[in-house]
């Protein structure tokens, strides 16, 4: 993070801080003393639209510095709001109690109801305690980049990732807490970026560690064994313009997963040949000329801890201004 955005993140989170407690605290006070209906201070009101600028402008700038971590922002929330709702129920709730007593005014006074933000919190804090436990330890959905994956994956693809089918992880510090399944050669596979772990990519494993990997030309090598390769002609599926108007398709078959991938002649990747190392895994585009993937020095091997999860199933395709290709909502990723 860069001393621009520290500086307004700083900023926005010492401004909501200080509402919060006026909100919380200070204004308790204000409201027992008021004659008639309570209006906030013109100051205070002010503040609250300035949070709102400065909260919008936080996101704008952390999102063009690629630093949104939706992650470390629900587990954040979720603190925040079970904070929120903990210590007005158990320490502030009593004190406007008592306050309302030493003024002789009934408990049931507006001026000592529960302040908006805790009201806010108690609701919110189920629903975003909901949306963190099935996106951490169930299913996250993703949106397709680029067109690295074709013909299984199309860019604007979007698709629900398994985060449990290789073991349960903590949301933000990444840490396995339970072991379930292994990946398997020919799964597909979100992953963090080795040299941008802020990054996820989405491949497929052909290499587990330990395994020789060959690749010549259009042919793949595993321990020396050819993985069959049968070319079915012309690609004729959707996006098939541009660099892919003249694509070739075909079905490889990886350790009993057939899949499709794709060439496009005249445009050849490098040769490459090396042995997974122990913990890393080795990953290929299905797009195979067109696929930055673990061939290349950016991306390399990946270490088994950036595995996020596996890739099951597409929810929805859209890729504006192209029209939604309706067919492939609810098709399973092979």
């Amino acid at each position: 993070m860069d001393a621009t955005s520290f500086w307004i993140l700083a900023i926005t989170l010492g401004l909501g801080l200080y509402l919060l407690i006026d909100d919380l605290v200070l204004s308790t006070g204000r409201k027992a003393q008021a004659v008639g209906p309570y209006v906030a201070p013109k100051s205070i009101r002010i503040l609250r639209w300035v949070l709102l600028v400065l909260a919008v402008l936080t996101v704008r700038v952390l999102a063009q510095r690629n630093a949104l971590d939706f992650s470390l922002i629900l587990v954040l929330a979720t603190a925040a709001t079970g904070l929120i709702w903990l210590v007005d129920a158990v320490w502030l709730k009593p004190k406007r109690r008592a306050l309302a007593d030493s003024l002789g005014k009934p408990e049931t006074d507006t001026a000592f109801a529960q302040p908006l933000s805790a009201e806010y919190a108690k609701s919110f804090f189920p629903v975003i305690l909901i949306v963190l436990v099935i996106r951490s330890f169930l299913f996250e959905p993703y949106r397709i980049p680029s067109d690295s994956m074709m013909p299984t994956l199309l860019d604007g693809d979007f698709i629900f990732v398994n985060k449990f089918a290789y073991g349960l992880r903590l949301p933000v510090v990444h840490t396995k807490i339970l072991s379930i399944g292994e990946p398997k050669r020919g799964d597909v596979i979100v992953f963090r970026l080795p040299t941008d772990p802020s990054t996820n990519y989405i491949k497929r494993l052909i290499g587990l560690p330990g395994d020789h990997i060959q690749v010549k030309g259009r042919r793949l090598y595993v321990n020396g064994e050819l993985i069959p390769l049968q070319m079915n002609g012309r690609y004729q599926g959707p996006r098939n313009t541009g660099l892919h108007a003249n694509a070739e398709i075909g079905t490889e078959f990886l350790d009993g997963v057939e899949h499709a991938v794709l060439y496009i002649p005249g445009r050849r990747a490098e040769d490459f040949e090396a042995v997974v190392p122990a913990g890393q895994y080795f990953f290929m585009g299905d797009n195979r000329d067109n696929s930055r993937d673990s061939r290349y020095p950016e991306v390399g091997f990946v270490p088994a801890r950036n595995i996020v999860g596996k890739a099951v199933r597409i929810w929805l395709n859209w890729d504006p201004p192209a029209a939604p290709i309706w067919d492939r909502i609810g098709a399973p990723i092979r």
